[in-house]
């Protein structure tokens, strides 16, 4: 891989991975509610997740979403469901004392649901088809490629929701005064209803 290739990756990693979105939405979410250490599950999860799925569309799964309509409009109907789903949860959950515990505070979306968040993400198939088209395919260096490849995006899915992680982890003290944490859940509840949408734009 040339360096122009690499640097191109890099930004493809910086654009995707730090832009607000549903994975940043729910770390930034259960790092307000628990606690930094309550959101590591599903923020390790995400680049976990992310790792099986660029790995499948590397074995032509996501070539089969590309061309299969029916496909495509099966995994974002599935992931819209699952995110407004998760944006009820958010919006519907009751404010708890100061004291209660970081555990019980904490959304009940943890590694599983991480891992499953990804493959139900329609855009998410489309931009591992992108990077497969783009930096797997052709001449012979595919497996050299991937092994530069895969720890790199994977290396962004995790720091990036660490960060935001951490942001809603700093702002936790704040956030418990008031009804603020309240406001704050149903804003990213919010943001996973417009993802939701966004996915299922292009069917409608």
């Amino acid at each position: 891989m040339t360096l122009a290739e690499y640097t191109a990756l890099l930004l493809l990693g910086i654009a995707v991975s730090f832009t607000p979105g549903p994975n940043t939405a729910l770390s930034a979410t259960m790092g307000a509610q628990g606690g930094l250490k309550s959101a590591l599950p599903f923020v390790i999860g995400v680049p976990f997740g992310w790792g099986l799925l660029l790995t499948s569309s590397v074995l032509g799964i996501s070539a089969v979403l590309a061309n299969v309509a029916s496909a495509r409009l099966g995994v974002a109907i599935l992931g819209t469901g699952y995110l407004l789903w998760l944006a009820k949860r958010l919006a519907t959950a009751p404010a708890l004392p100061a004291d209660t515990p970081a555990e019980a505070q904490a959304p009940t979306v943890g590694f599983k649901g991480a891992v499953a968040l990804q493959f139900v993400n329609i855009k998410a198939w489309m931009l591992s088809f992108s990077i497969v088209a783009g930096w797997l395919s052709g001449p012979a260096a595919t497996l050299e490629r991937f092994v530069v490849v895969l720890p790199t995006l994977m290396a962004f899915a995790f720091f990036s929701n660490l960060l935001y992680a951490w942001i809603g982890a700093a702002l936790r003290q704040w956030l418990r005064q008031g009804k603020r944490l309240k406001r704050f859940n149903q804003t990213m509840a919010g943001v996973l209803c417009v993802t939701a949408f966004w996915m299922l734009k292009p069917y409608l």
